[in-house]
């Protein structure tokens, strides 16, 4: 083989290794043609100019960010930190790349000060109580910035939310006073009922005495069987009544007799 054919052979094999380039399922390469850019192209096997054409790889599979804790000042003027993650994927890579110069970064920034936007907008208890508003509201804003760079925002969450030790104390003891605010309307609510009911059975003893005497016998009854010590009772003259006026009539009837 002559030193000619052996030349050839190299520069076929050095333009395959650099024109050639191999792309994942994934990936998509923005290819810029002295300049200009040309298409976004991919996945599989993927043939540049060398010297000419220039790619950039641009993967588009789902982002998952952590945003780091933020010193925010709420509406209620209470100093918190909070913290989000967010999720988002690249849906246009020509924008990506050519509308922003590192849309990572870019992202990052803006939701950052998205966050303190937001959550300085709230007050506490919104931010701990309703953080599906916020995580709406903070999608919203994010996707609607990002459009224009190609970024679709799916998801927003808020993470942690820090408060001060003071502001933890104070939470404790409002929860505390409210947990003995509940306990004292629902113990105000069983006196009612139980003086409700209790009114029913005056009334129900008022309509018939003998009831009075019933519930006496009964008591009783249920002090004997748990007691086995001597208990004395003092006896209503009511229970002898009915005796007496017999003994009465008994007396008065030979009277008449007579």
């Amino acid at each position: 083989m002559s030193y000619g054919m052996i030349a050839i052979v190299v520069l076929v094999v050095l333009f395959l290794i650099n024109a050639i380039r191999i792309l994942n399922e994934y990936e998509r390469g923005v290819i810029f043609r002295l300049g200009r850019i040309i298409a976004a192209k991919g996945p599989g096997v993927i043939i540049l100019i060398p010297l000419i054409d220039r790619m950039q790889k641009v993967s588009l599979r789902l982002v998952t960010m952590d945003v780091p804790p933020q010193d925010v000042i709420t509406r209620d003027n209470v100093s918190i930190k909070v913290s989000a993650v967010i999720y988002f994927r690249v849906m246009d890579p020509v924008k990506a790349i050519v509308m922003v110069e590192n849309f990572l970064y870019a992202t990052t920034q803006l939701a950052q000060t998205t966050l303190r936007s937001v959550c300085g907008q709230a007050e506490l208890d919104e931010l701990l109580s309703d953080r599906d508003k916020i995580n709406s509201e903070l999608q919203d804003i994010l996707d609607k910035h990002t459009e224009p760079w190609g970024i679709k925002v799916t998801v927003v969450e808020l993470k942690n939310i820090d408060l001060p030790q003071e502001m933890q104390r104070a939470m404790a003891r409002q929860a505390e006073a409210e947990r003995d605010r509940r306990a004292k309307v629902i113990n105000a609510e069983a006196e009612f009922q139980a003086s409700a009911q209790l009114a029913e059975a005056a009334k129900v003893i008022e309509n018939h005495p003998v009831a009075v005497q019933l519930r006496f016998l009964q008591t009783l009854n249920e002090v004997a069987s748990e007691n086995n010590s001597t208990t004395i009772f003092p006896i209503p003259i009511d229970l002898f009544r009915p005796f007496i006026q017999l003994a009465e009539q008994a007396v008065k009837q030979p009277d008449k007799k007579e």
